[in-house]
């Protein structure tokens, strides 16, 4: 079971403060955290109770989400592969990984495809600049905006993860985005809400961003700073970065009432068939009680 129980209430903070690095490193040792060296944000999407199928929780070494793999170490590497992760899915756009020189990794024996949710002419400096304020202004409003993008344009790339569940569901895999928190939180809100887990348990996932980007939270906000609108303003970049429980409820909403809730969506934009969707939520979850 994911141990968000430990988690104290500095984990609700102010999000533009840093947190106790000895809580950082806490929480981090335990589950749904993993460690990848080199890797930051990474955890397990199993073991977490689904409400709409009782007596069913999601599968454990098989969905795991993360920020990018650029920095992964060798010892990393043999940790992801010791996690029997078989396939990477990156859903940053061409342009992020020559921008930030934040190339792919070279794992032997691990398959790594490029699953943009933003095509290249999504980053033109007009769209960046408008995206970078929405994310500066940390509201919800603004984030249900962008979320909104990310649903619009990333029916290629979830349906990508989700064929992989669907037809290799022995076989874990691992999405990131670059921090692991907007697309990638998109991605495992759509997994989790397929397999019936309650909104608020969704929501506490999303969060534990909060602690997981935390040990690079230096790294980020000098890679912001290559940004005009962040140069000057810290406020602005560190509300880019903010992963609240409530911006997660909102988007679940949104998911229901705009896009006519989640099997409605993966037959609009993914172009699934029932069967295919039910292949997925089959291969996503287990009996409570059995134990991988």
């Amino acid at each position: 079971m994911h141990k968000l129980s430990d988690c104290k209430a500095s984990f609700y903070m102010n999000e533009l403060e840093p947190l106790d690095p000895v809580y950082v490193a806490e929480v981090l040792s335990h589950p749904p955290f993993v460690t990848i060296e080199g890797v930051i944000n990474v955890r397990d999407l199993g073991h977490l109770p689904s409400t709409r199928y009782p007596g069913k929780t999601t599968r454990p070494n098989l969905l795991f989400r993360s920020a990018e793999l650029s920095r992964i170490t060798d010892e990393g590497k043999a940790q992801l592969k010791q996690l029997g992760i078989t396939t990477v899915f990156d859903t940053r756009a061409d342009i992020e990984l020559t921008k930030y020189n934040a190339p792919l990794p070279s794992i032997d024996g691990v398959t790594f495809i490029r699953a943009p949710v933003f095509q290249k002419e999504d980053y033109s400096p007009e769209t960046m600049a408008k995206r970078f304020q929405l994310y500066a202004s940390g509201k919800t409003e603004a984030f249900m905006e962008l979320y909104s993008q990310i649903l619009d344009h990333g029916g290629p790339c979830f349906g990508a993860i989700l064929r992989h569940v669907r037809d290799r569901p022995t076989e874990g895999c691992l999405f990131h985005c670059t921090a692991g928190k907007d697309r990638t939180g998109v991605v495992a809100a759509i997994i989790l809400k397929l397999a019936g887990v309650d909104h608020n348990t969704i929501a506490r996932d999303y969060s534990l961003t909060r602690i997981g980007r935390e040990p690079a939270r230096d790294f980020i906000m000098n890679r912001l700073s290559q940004e005009p609108i962040f140069a000057e303003n810290n406020e602005a970049a560190l509300n880019m970065f903010t992963c609240r429980s409530e911006t997660m409820i909102a988007f679940l909403d949104l998911l229901d009432t705009k896009y006519g809730g989640i099997e409605q969506y993966l037959k609009s934009f993914v172009g699934f068939s029932d069967v295919d969707i039910a292949k997925v939520r089959e291969n996503i979850l287990i009996p409570a009680s059995h134990r991988l």
